[in-house]
């Protein structure tokens, strides 16, 4: 699926990329099954449940987490977070980590100067690497699938993350559309909440903009 912009996309390719990853991601809905008996997996329910009524909130602690920390229902979307972060995020419940950062980045001692897949193992939990970033690790459906997956089999607390929360916004947004059924502009207030980008388009023409799926669905 195409999608008309209305958030504020800047031109840079990464973002281009991701204003296509939530419009392809959220017009995958899984198709209606056929009349039959649906087995206990497909009946399971998502799990997750936010109140819609509030945006997702900002949060001071754990400190040593890098830029952003919010949290939408069970569900905690962060920057990088440092050694101690991570042993604090195990105290608050948390039972798995789901990091969209590459493995390049995670291999930087400069920029992560600790395993983190080490350490969340020593820790008990349960570290899950969906990447995203260049060619090797492009913005696809499958990223939304594994998260599901995760939350799935975690009905606990689960921390989602990369450097800033950037991609993890985008990500958590496409999982509301697509897994929770969410409006689209309702999942995309959450995401923008947290650190998705609105586009400068409708400043710029002098008019309000905003997004649409291509097929006209909802």
């Amino acid at each position: 699926m195409t999608a008309v912009a209305t958030t504020k996309l800047h031109p840079a390719p990464l973002r281009l990329a991701a204003a296509g990853l939530l419009a392809a991601l959220a017009a995958l809905r899984p198709a209606p099954l056929p009349a039959e008996p649906p087995s206990p997996k497909a009946a399971a329910p998502a799990a997750i449940e936010i109140d819609r009524a509030a945006l997702p909130a900002e949060l001071q602690e754990p400190a040593g987490v890098q830029a952003r920390l919010f949290r939408d229902g069970r569900v905690f979307i962060a920057g990088q977070p440092s050694e101690e972060a991570l042993g604090r995020f195990k105290e608050l419940g948390v039972t798995a980590v789901v990091n969209f950062r590459t493995q390049r980045e995670m291999d930087n001692r400069e920029q992560v100067p600790y395993d983190e897949a080490a350490l969340a193992a020593r820790l008990g939990l349960e570290y899950v690497h969906l990447p995203i970033g260049g060619d090797d690790h492009p913005w696809r459906p499958e990223v939304i699938d594994g998260l599901a997956d995760v939350l799935r089999r975690h009905r606990g607390p689960v921390l989602l993350h990369c450097t800033v929360a950037w991609r993890a916004s985008y990500v958590w947004t496409a999982y509301l559309i697509r897994e929770l059924g969410l409006p689209l502009d309702e999942a995309l207030a959450r995401g923008e909440a947290i650190a998705l980008d609105e586009s400068p388009l409708g400043e710029l023409l002098g008019r309000e903009t905003r997004l649409v799926f291509a097929d006209g669905k909802p």
